[in-house]
């Protein structure tokens, strides 16, 4: 006998293998070979088991291809870092380079409301109480000229009438005219409120005059001390310290104030929920705003977010109402996404391809307001400028760019209809905490306790207020339950549970196990080993 013995014929090896392979059904088609007929029906039962088998694999090789995710929710309870909180005082500052230009727009504000609704608004709204004001020196920039700046006339404010089709009948709106660079393609920003109109043709005019400060600003050499804003602070029962927050100022929401900005400190660390363990703040809230028609809410803005992250305040923030002790609850939610192939997300920003203009780390607004401020200079050849520039960049000026308004306007449109492709260069963070908010208010203080808390504000912090609860306001911001919600993608058919699938199915539709695969593969190998012997031996035959 031979070491290696191999069948004669493709009969004796299929017989072989139909009666020795452990795959159900396949002896049936060597032991009814006398009866044609059942032959057939197992052979047609054994091709159609295949059939299904390998259309069930596709299925899930299919499903498998598309990365479907399924959610998992858990349940973690442990200490943990307060989150950020930014509090800003609504007054922008009146920087002395820019202030008459200022002066001069609350005019053209008070002609615009006169002649749109025909009431007389007298100056003191806007500027009368200029030297109680926070007016702002710089030191002189180069060679910068005060009165090089000069107030537009071409974007006055129009009422307009419209024809609406579907109702038939004709409305009236508020608005101004854009055009650009040659005067044509002009179109009208308008709004149904007239105070909406008011409020955007104020700020149009708003970004061209600080637009005319110098981009870096020392704020340090225009810093309010935060007793002028912040009467008490106490964390835990503990006092606040000057290294607990950050000073900035924004151009709209004013002197802001981060507290615990980067979320290293131990002494933020939660130990107990509720409101005595919480981040409580009298502040002052004072009515009488310096620019009126920037923010028409008098109180406090504050925003809850997570560490090193740039708070967009007109985004996410909530006001704090003057006379008013507000409690916040906070919840907090953790997502982790998976990312790749599952989703689009990133882990810190260092794979998009948008080059951040803000110096914390990555967030999805953050990605956004960079995209379009490049899409900006590239497109209208200027910054916007309640964004960072780019280096080299400038601020939009329609003394040296006239039609920036009008590029403007077109591109922000676009962004709001999801047209830039900013939101697809921008994926959300593949890990971020969310925080739910639940606030309750009350009078503060009440009508018994105010003179005695306005006598104590007076000694300790200077407080000389005498109006009756409009310049004040108490908050309190703590967490509701130190658990939190951590909601995380996992992937619904990883490689396992595919192996596993078709494991499940190779046995629904055969009953055999791997080793039933490995014979079909000896099977397979021996056939074309066959094949090439038959050949050889045709071969030679030839020759001979």
């Amino acid at each position: 006998e031979g070491l290696i013995e191999f069948y004669d014929s493709f009969k004796d090896m299929f017989e072989f293998f139909c009666k020795n392979t452990t795959i159900h059904g396949t002896i049936r088609l060597v032991c009814s070979d006398g009866n044609r007929m059942k032959t057939a029906f197992w052979t047609l039962l054994l091709l159609a088991s295949f059939g299904m088998l390998y259309w069930q694999f596709a299925l899930m090789f299919s499903q498998y291809w598309a990365y479907p995710v399924v959610l998992t929710m858990s349940m973690h309870s442990e200490p943990k870092m307060f989150p950020a909180i930014t509090i800003c005082n609504l007054d922008p500052y009146r920087f002395q380079l820019v202030r008459e230009h200022l002066v001069q727009l609350d005019h053209m504000a008070e002609e615009s409301i006169a002649f749109l609704y025909g009431i007389k608004t007298s100056a003191s709204l806007f500027h009368a109480n200029e030297k109680n004001s926070h007016v702002k020196d710089l030191p002189s920039v180069g060679n910068l000229s005060r009165s090089s700046f000069k107030l537009s006339q071409n974007f006055s404010l129009l009422r307009m009438s419209e024809h609406n089709n579907k109702s038939g009948k004709k409305h009236s709106s508020v608005g101004f005219r854009l055009c650009n660079a040659t005067g044509g393609n002009c179109f009208y920003k308008t709004y149904l409120s007239g105070m909406d109109a008011i409020l955007e043709w104020y700020r149009f005019h708003y970004m061209n005059i600080m637009s005319q400060l110098p981009v870096i600003i020392n704020i340090a050499d225009h810093e309010e001390q935060i007793e002028d804003m912040v009467y008490s602070c106490q964390y835990d029962g503990e006092p606040c310290r000057p290294s607990d927050y950050v000073h900035f100022h924004h151009p709209v929401f004013g002197s802001c104030y981060t507290f615990n900005s980067k979320g290293t400190d131990s002494f933020w660390t939660a130990t107990k929920p509720g409101i005595p363990y919480g981040l409580s703040l009298i502040l002052r809230a004072e009515q009488k705003d310096h620019i009126p028609l920037l923010s028409t809410v008098a109180g406090v803005k504050v925003m809850i977010h997570n560490h090193n992250q740039t708070p967009f305040l007109e985004h996410e923030g909530f006001d704090i109402r003057p006379g008013i002790a507000t409690t916040i609850g906070i919840q907090q939610d953790e997502v982790n996404r998976l990312g790749g192939n599952y989703g689009k997300c990133t882990t810190n920003g260092d794979d998009v391809n948008v080059k951040l203009l803000y110096n914390n780390s990555y967030t999805l607004q953050a990605c956004l307001h960079s995209c379009f401020q490049h899409i900006m200079v590239q497109k209208c050849g200027c910054g916007y400028y309640y964004y960072p520039l780019p280096p080299g960049a400038e601020y939009c000026d329609y003394n040296k760019q006239p039609a920036w308004g009008h590029c403007f306007y077109q591109l922000y449109n676009r962004l709001r209809n999801h047209h830039l492709n900013c939101f697809d260069q921008c994926p959300k963070p593949c890990r971020e905490s969310l925080y739910k908010v639940s606030a309750g208010t009350a009078k503060w203080p009440s009508p018994k306790s105010q003179d005695w808390i306005r006598q104590a504000l007076r000694h300790q912090n200077g407080y000389n207020s005498t109006s009756n609860r409009s310049d004040i306001a108490k908050v309190t911001i703590f967490y509701q339950q130190l658990n939190y919600q951590s909601v995380n993608e996992s992937a619904l058919l990883s490689e396992n549970l595919l192996l596993s699938s078709m494991g499940s199915q190779w046995s629904l539709w055969f009953g055999s196990s791997v080793l039933s695969v490995v014979e079909m593969f000896e099977l397979l190998i021996d056939t074309l080993v066959l094949c090439l012997l038959f050949c050889c031996q045709r071969f030679r035959s030839k020759k001979t």
